[in-house]
């Protein structure tokens, strides 16, 4: 019996360890899908005198992408927003997260603006409402305002083609 429990716990552990080995780290679970976005009234980066929220959207489809000009991961998913964005398929919003207001807009007159329209969140609050782990986020907003899908690390190549244009087409199809 001494020696059947320590084996019973090492073939636990080897399962948890060999079903851990096969999640993927980019599918972090969002208590938000299939909920309201969360509110914000945020300033807008090129005119900071404006306002925008998530409320200007009703009726639309858009991706929210979270970015800022001191992510480095941020610059690998950069040329693929700007193809997106060249598309004209989808409103993009940015949410320039935790960053300099001057140091944003440099980054985006340096590397191109692939946004429709970036918001400021230098506090990060607005971030820290819609869960975000970490820079580059981004979040797939139905026309009713709802969360349906999260991207959580840099959109890679193929996922715009079979992700977010599949999710994209989808919810243009419904109804508000």
């Amino acid at each position: 019996m001494k020696y059947l429990l320590p084996l019973l716990l090492f073939i636990v552990l080897a399962v948890f360890l060999a079903i851990g080995l096969n999640l993927n780290p980019r599918e972090i679970p969002s208590p938000l899908i299939d909920k309201p976005a969360p509110a914000f009234n945020l300033p807008i980066l090129a005119t900071p005198e404006q306002r925008l929220s998530q409320a200007d959207f009703k009726g639309k489809v858009w991706l929210l992408n979270v970015w800022a000009s001191w992510c480095v991961s941020c610059r690998e998913e950069h040329p693929l927003l700007i193809e997106l964005a060249k598309q004209n398929k989808v409103i993009l919003v940015g949410l320039n997260y935790k960053d300099e207001m001057p140091a944003a807009n440099a980054w985006l007159t340096k590397h191109g603006n692939p946004y429709t329209v970036s918001v400021m969140d230098a506090d990060g609050r607005t971030g820290i409402d819609y869960g975000v782990y970490g820079v580059p986020e981004t979040f797939v907003i139905d026309k009713r305002g709802v969360v349906r899908y999260k991207h959580t690390g840099p959109v890679q190549p193929g996922d715009l083609e079979k992700v977010f244009l599949p999710w994209i087409q989808r919810l243009e199809a419904e109804n508000p």
